[in-house]
């Protein structure tokens, strides 16, 4: 009953956290939620797994909060340098052509 409730209490958290997604006034707000949507996603995994008594699911809770991460360092590097590529120092052709 007890672990119900919390993964009740973590979709509600989701279901905010993707209003907040689709309303942030800010790209920042916007990435913060849809970072707290992940981090629910595997707490909401967790659970499962504890409730249906397969720990294997536990694994794919942490690869998939490994890609989270991973998704929103990606995600905000892109919003701040503009392309996953560089070191956001300029090379010798664009100090060439200033």
């Amino acid at each position: 009953m007890m672990y119900t409730a919390a993964a009740l209490a973590i979709l509600i958290t989701m279901g905010l956290a993707l209003a907040r997604a689709l309303l942030g006034p800010t790209v920042y707000d916007r990435i913060l939620s849809v970072n707290m949507f992940g981090t629910k996603t595997v707490l909401l995994i967790a659970v499962f797994a504890f409730l249906s008594g397969q720990t294997d699911i536990l694994d794919i809770a942490l690869v998939y909060a490994l890609i989270n991460f991973i998704g929103v360092v990606a995600v905000l590097k892109l919003i701040e340098q503009g392309n996953f590529f560089t070191s956001g120092e300029k090379d010798e052709r664009e100090v060439e052509s200033e």
